[in-house]
């Protein structure tokens, strides 16, 4: 029988990003769904409870873990879906007062491997957040400003050397203008303000621009999806509607969702999916439920993992730039991601775990390979394989344009995707 999801649509998908544009949104979107579905959000530094089933997640700066247990004993696997927060963009500088021939700027800095040329001529918001002080004590301030404050301006065609384009310096060519003026005005001082905290308050910050236009459905047939961030929040939304989908059908895994930041920058942060943040939960909810160490590495031995991140559709205006053999499609089903040299964690368990949960769920699969004469990106596959030791398969839903400040993908692709992810999350017993 296919397993049902919670409702994920296109339409939902666009709601879903227009509400984060950050990651800590991201974490702030997640987590008032999952309150409205029963789950109680844990301190890591307190005590956990250990008495029957339970719904909890808990929050680490951009990231989120999820998870849902029966009222059962002994060793039981988990099964999670993985996905990350944090998008390629520009950020704000620790700096950035700046003013350049009667021009006040912002000074901004490519965060990831954000395509330059798609973030110039937009008109670009804030978000973040922000460290002020409470007394003796510090505390976080989640901020979002959707004004057309800032605009990181293209060069005149007539004024560059080559008219087929311009090589953008990161250092010198991304930084946004917001005034005019001789002297350079307290960008700090205005966020502050717009957040209601006293600038002289705010310790910290990590601010990110996002682009304004919203999300929405485009195409002669309204059956594609245009948007900032599918990579990685699409995932985001399709895991956790896979994830409420799973909990309601309770399987032979405890179902975890899995949201980490900084993925787009190696992962090696106290958040990332190279950290501690995954074990430990991992390891506690076993604690929890009154096993030790050994319950948790049998638990782990069971285990797999779905590292789910956007994959590459084939481009109609570069089709060379692919694999020949391996055409991916949109609105073609998820997408599962294979490199032999583990650039993707995928082997064969791990494909044929998720090859069987689009069989379950009524899906297509489609199989990726990335050309073996160009450089193949990453993900939280192989880091969180390492980290766990379990098994990992890396997928994803088709998209063009990655790591653009604009991306598209197949609407149809948002349920089917949320539909395998569900599937995944609530594997038959061994016996069935």
């Amino acid at each position: 029988m296919p397993v049902s999801t919670t409702a994920a649509t296109a339409a939902g998908l666009c709601a879903f990003i227009d509400d984060a544009p950050s990651p800590f949104h991201v974490c702030r979107t997640v987590a008032r769904e999952l309150d409205a579905h029963g789950f109680t959000p844990l301190a890591e530094s307190a005590s956990w409870p250990s008495d029957g089933p339970s719904r909890h997640y808990v929050v680490r700066g951009g990231s989120l873990v999820a998870w849902a247990t029966a009222d059962s004993t002994g060793v039981t696997p988990f099964r999670v879906v993985g996905a990350h927060t944090d998008s390629p963009n520009l950020r704000v500088k620790q700096h950035p007062d700046l003013a350049a021939v009667g021009w006040q700027l912002v000074g901004l800095e490519p965060y990831g491997g954000a395509w330059l040329n798609s973030w110039l001529d937009r008109e670009l918001g804030i978000s973040g957040r922000l460290s002020v002080r409470d007394g003796n004590a510090v505390r976080d301030q989640l901020v979002r400003i959707d004004e057309p404050m800032l605009r990181v301006p293209q060069l005149a065609i007539h004024l560059s050397e080559d008219r087929r384009g311009v090589t953008l310096d990161p250092q010198r060519h991304v930084n946004a203008i917001w005034g005019l003026g001789a002297q350079p005005r307290s960008f700090l001082d205005f966020v502050a303000e717009y957040a209601e905290v006293d600038p002289r308050a705010v310790l910290g910050w990590e601010l990110m621009t996002h682009d304004l236009a919203p999300s929405r459905l485009v195409g002669r047939d309204r059956d594609l999806v245009s948007a900032p961030r599918l990579d990685n929040q699409g995932t985001c939304y399709a895991g956790l509607h896979a994830f409420l989908a799973a909990i309601e059908e309770p399987g032979a895994a405890i179902p975890v969702l899995a949201m980490f930041d900084h993925e787009e920058v190696g992962s090696q942060s106290d958040r990332g999916a190279q950290s501690d943040l995954l074990p430990t939960v991992l390891e506690r909810i076993v604690l929890s439920r009154g096993g030790g160490r050994a319950e948790y590495l049998a638990a782990s031995a069971g285990s797999v993992c779905a590292s789910g991140d956007m994959a590459h559709a084939t481009h109609p205006n570069y089709p060379d730039r692919h694999e020949p053999a391996h055409r991916i499609e949109v609105n073609g089903g998820p997408v599962l991601k294979v490199n032999q040299n583990l650039r993707y964690a995928t082997d064969a368990a791990g494909a044929g775990a998720f090859a069987l949960a689009c069989d379950r769920a009524g899906v297509p699969l489609q199989r990726y390979v990335h050309r073996a004469d160009l450089p193949c990106g990453s993900t939280i596959g192989p880091m969180t394989a390492a980290r766990t030791g379990m098994s990992t398969v890396d997928v994803g839903a088709a998209q063009l344009a990655m790591h653009s400040a604009r991306e598209i993908m197949g609407a149809e692709d948002v349920s089917a995707y949320a539909a395998a992810l569900a599937a995944f999350l609530t594997p038959a017993p061994l016996d069935s």
